[in-house]
C-alpha cells in the first residue's frame, strides 16, 4: 500500500519593497477594494513575483530554505524603479516596474536554479524556449486582481492609466512567502549578496 504523500504548502518567491512603499501601495489596493470591489490583491503584501506559487512538502522545508539561501548569497541587492500603472486587461491593474537589467536577470536565474536544485518546473515562460509555463515574465506589483470584474476593471483603468506613482529603492533580500489557507504571509527573508560582504 502506498504511503500518503507528505503534507505540503503553497509558496512563492518575491522581491518586496521597503515598508513605506508597501504602505503606499497597500493604500491603493484598499482604495481599489472599496471603490471597485477587488480585494484579492490584499491577500499578499505588495511584491514583485520572481517564482510563481508552487507546492512544496513541509518535510523538505530545510532543503528549500538552503537552496534559496545559496542562490541569494550569489546575487547582489537589486535596484528597483516603480513608475506609473499598467494593466493585464481585463482583470489586473498593477504598479509598473522598470525592466532593468538587474530585475530581468535575477528572475530567470532563480527559475533555473530552483529547477536544477529543487526540481521545480513551475515558472514563467521564456519566449525563446520551448519550455511550457504559464506566462512570460513582466515584473509588476498588483493592486487590482482576478476578482476585478471586466466592467470594474475598465472603470478603474480609466482612472489609474494616467495616475502618477513613483518609487525607487534597493531590495536587500529575497522573500519566501507561504499561504496559510487565507492569505500569503512572509515565511523567510534571505539576504542578497551575503557572500560579497
Amino acid at each position: 500500500m502506498a504511503s500518503p504523500s507528505p503534507e505540503s504548502a503553497r509558496f512563492f518567491v518575491a522581491l518586496l519593497p521597503p515598508q513605506p512603499v508597501q504602505d503606499a501601495i497597500t493604500a491603493i489596493k484598499q482604495e481599489i477594494g472599496r471603490r471597485f470591489g477587488s480585494r484579492a490583491a490584499l491577500k499578499s503584501p505588495p511584491h514583485i513575483t520572481l517564482q510563481p506559487p508552487f507546492e512544496w512538502p513541509l518535510d523538505r522545508l530545510d532543503e528549500l530554505q538552503h537552496h534559496l539561501d545559496r542562490f541569494a548569497c550569489q546575487q547582489r541587492p537589486i535596484p528597483v524603479v516603480l513608475e506609473g500603472f499598467n494593466a493585464f486587461p481585463p482583470r489586473v491593474v498593477y504598479v509598473d516596474v522598470h525592466q532593468t537589467a538587474a530585475v530581468m536577470a535575477v528572475q530567470p536565474a532563480l527559475i533555473a536554479y530552483l529547477e536544477t536544485h529543487c526540481g521545480l518546473r513551475e515558472g514563467y515562460r521564456d519566449p525563446g524556449s520551448k519550455r511550457r509555463a504559464p506566462w512570460p515574465f513582466t515584473p509588476h506589483v498588483t493592486v487590482g486582481f482576478r476578482d476585478l470584474t471586466p466592467p470594474a476593471f475598465y472603470q478603474a483603468w480609466a482612472e489609474f492609466e494616467h495616475r502618477p506613482f513613483s518609487a525607487d529603492f534597493e531590495v536587500p533580500t529575497l522573500t519566501l512567502l507561504r499561504h496559510d489557507g487565507q492569505v500569503w504571509q512572509i515565511f523567510s527573508e534571505l539576504p542578497l549578496g551575503a557572500l560579497k560582504a
